[in-house]
């Protein structure tokens, strides 16, 4: 399963997330994702586990080119200056040569959610940009980005996004942002596809899964997959590892129709990635 970016970029189409994955626990979690299949990697300079990401990279046996891995720059970060330091300290913790996805964290510090960065957003994506032109990253991005955040950096620096890291799971699906996104042919990316684990107990997504003969887990990222974002499932148990990349089946449209109306307001607060 594969997602191809809007420059051509190929991007495995269910990535390993390590957001909330402790340093001390991220090498072996990382290897053993690896070890079961995940080709796929996304972390964060902010996670503090770029390191034993990168090591379970290079211990994992494989090349360079068969491991897509995501980093982001710290949400705080809006200078020209300050993001090509960021970028080169992500590159020395994670040991490689290239990123093949740099992601802008967040539009706003997560300090002060909602603070005006357009001007630092802008300094920041065009640094990426130069980075992206000199080869050290293969896409860019950014993340939690709405469409007034994104439409600057469109404006003033005529480059499109490759990528927008948002949250997006059964009952929260941003309809309005997704379809944006869409149209300027920028690739959804799920983080937290599972909720974080609050859509075990809906009763609806139960039944519908008993049905198929899957997990919820399993589910809800196929939920994803279908509906065109590419899932970041997290988990450190190898089995579970191994179920949420074995979502090789459909959901009816029926089954779709349940899962696009479901709405709990719980799932409204804001996620962090």
């Amino acid at each position: 399963m594969q997602f191809k970016l809007s420059n051509g970029v190929i991007i495995p189409g269910i990535g390993f997330g390590t957001w909330q994955i402790p340093a001390d626990q991220s090498y072996e979690a990382t290897l053993n994702a690896i070890k079961n299949g995940y080709r796929h990697i996304d972390t964060a300079y902010a996670y503090e586990n770029e390191e034993g990401v990168g090591k379970a990279i290079k211990d994992s046996g494989l090349k360079r080119e068969e491991i897509f891995v995501t980093t982001k720059l710290p949400s705080h970060i809006k200078t020209y200056d300050g993001t090509i330091d960021h970028f080169y300290q992500s590159l020395k913790n994670l040991d490689l040569d290239y990123i093949d996805l740099y992601l802008i964290h967040a539009p706003w510090p997560w300090s002060n959610v909602g603070q005006d960065c357009t001007q630092g957003n802008i300094e920041a994506f065009r640094a990426m940009i130069d980075l992206y032109n000199k080869g050290l990253i293969k896409s860019i991005g950014v993340s939690n980005f709405r469409p007034e955040n994104i439409e600057p950096l469109i404006k003033a620096l005529n480059f499109v996004p490759h990528v927008n890291q948002i949250r997006f799971f059964i009952g929260n699906t941003q309809e309005d942002l997704v379809k944006y996104c869409n149209e300027k042919n920028i690739l959804i990316e799920a983080y937290s596809p599972l909720a974080t684990g609050k859509l075990l107990e809906n009763q609806d997504i139960k039944r519908i899964a008993i049905k198929y003969g899957v997990t919820i887990s399993q589910l809800a990222i196929r939920y994803c997959v279908e509906r065109g974002a590419l899932p970041l499932p997290k988990s450190t148990n190898s089995e579970r590892q191994k179920a949420n990349l074995d979502v090789d089946f459909k959901i009816a449209k029926e089954d779709m129709d349940v899962l696009n109306n479901i709405h709990n307001p719980e799932l409204d607060r804001p996620l962090r990635s």
